[in-house]
């Protein structure tokens, strides 16, 4: 496309009619002024977090459920509120959010309190001072006036993961320094046992609540997608079918309304694109093809080669003639394969560890049966199309470096 025509192409853009009547409605970052099919988590959740409208400490909450189960959504939806009240009725609340994944500065322990300095208003070099000088800082800074102030972590299990479960006992240890003020820790995870894996004195000394977010079944994220649509999209714009193959496609997927909204959202795009009136069946099948192929290359390229090398031996064994494998089964292959590339083998329960992360990112599926007197055993298969195999193979052994 020439220059002349390019510009043509953008001149023509802006005046020709869109089917979004506002596009951002289908974001995952979106948020609906109301929560749908959550309402009674959102009530626990502010059951928790009310005391703070009283100047009590709320108790530690740890929020789990796999991605797009709607936890974010809520516990911001109970805060926005929260806040609106405390603002409202003057009463001194403060509460900071950190997502630990997306956030460089959780990286580190250091680089975590300096964040929450800086959230608090006060800038802080992002290295070169002692530790516990930062943490000093911190509680100075929090002890300052009389306030109740709510720490969200979201995505907290990766926070331990970098860092260590050693950063949870400290902040849960702060309110013993403070005299004023107080702080109460919300911790958001897709992981559901994280926390099996973490110190015993770390998790006396939270004391936390939990609560559990279970999938959304398909006629559920239906009326999400419904709602989202009436918000996102003109007139008479959905082919009858759409919405319900999107929720299905999702609910197949652990319930995941991120996963419904994404591939409505791409099915829309792909209608604009093309000058089309209507959002399609194929516009949908095309859309999957397309967040599939990205998801599960993306997915597995961020792996570690250890994750890398359990993954290629369900690959290798993953035929359409045979029934899943068992984890002994696959523990045996992945040994083979780790020795053959030069890893140190990991034992058998890491792998099972790793194996319980590759389904929650929706890249196998794992099933554990009971054999009655004899026990029971896990079985395991692939959850991607057949027709990525041949690419995902390939990718698995320049990564793994096979020779």
């Amino acid at each position: 496309m020439g220059e002349n025509a390019l510009f043509g192409f953008f001149e023509d853009y802006i005046f020709k009619e869109s089917i979004f009547k506002e596009r951002n409605a289908l974001q995952s970052n979106y948020f609906p002024e109301t929560i749908s099919h959550r309402e009674e988590q959102v009530n626990q959740v502010a059951k928790v977090l009310a005391p703070s409208l009283r100047m009590e400490r709320p108790s530690n909450l740890f929020v789990y459920g796999k991605t797009g189960t709607g936890k974010t959504l809520t516990v911001k939806h109970v805060s926005q509120n929260l806040m609106k009240v405390a603002s409202e009725r003057k009463i001194p609340l403060n509460i900071l959010y950190l997502n630990c994944k997306l956030r460089r500065g959780a990286d580190t322990e250091y680089r975590l309190i300096a964040q929450l300095i800086r959230e608090l208003g006060k800038e802080i070099p992002v290295t070169g001072l002692p530790t516990d000088e930062v943490y000093h800082e911190f509680f100075s800074i929090l002890d300052a006036e009389r306030k109740t102030t709510i720490l969200v972590l979201d995505e907290v299990d990766q926070l331990v993961k970098k860092v260590g479960d050693e950063v949870l006992y400290s902040l849960t240890r702060v309110n013993e320094e403070l005299k004023k003020s107080q702080i109460s820790l919300v911790g958001i995870s897709n992981d559901l046992v994280f926390m099996d894996h973490v110190d015993p004195r770390v998790r006396s000394s939270l004391s936390e609540e939990e609560l559990i977010f279970p999938p959304y079944n398909a006629f559920q994220l239906q009326d999400i997608l419904r709602h989202r649509a009436e918000a996102a999209l003109r007139g008479d714009s959905i082919e009858p079918g759409v919405i319900e193959k999107c929720a299905a496609y999702a609910a197949r997927e652990h319930g995941d309304a991120r996963r419904a909204l994404d591939l409505f959202r791409v099915a829309a795009e792909i209608t604009e694109r093309n000058s089309e009136r209507k959002i399609t069946l194929a516009h949908v099948d095309f859309a999957e093809d397309s967040i599939e192929r990205d998801r599960v290359f993306d997915v597995v390229k961020s792996q570690p080669k250890q994750s890398q090398a359990a993954l290629y031996s369900i690959i290798q064994s993953a035929t359409s003639q045979e029934k899943p494998k068992s984890t002994g089964e696959i523990y045996g292959n992945y040994r083979a394969i780790a020795t053959r590339v030069g890893l140190r083998p990991l034992t058998q329960r890491r792998i099972s560890d790793i194996l319980a992360e590759l389904d929650m990112l929706g890249i196998i599926n794992t099933r554990v049966l009971s054999k009655g007197r004899y026990g029971r055993t896990t079985e395991i298969s692939l959850a991607v199309a057949p027709s990525l195999l041949g690419k995902l193979r390939s990718m698995l052994e320049e990564g793994l470096a096979f020779s």
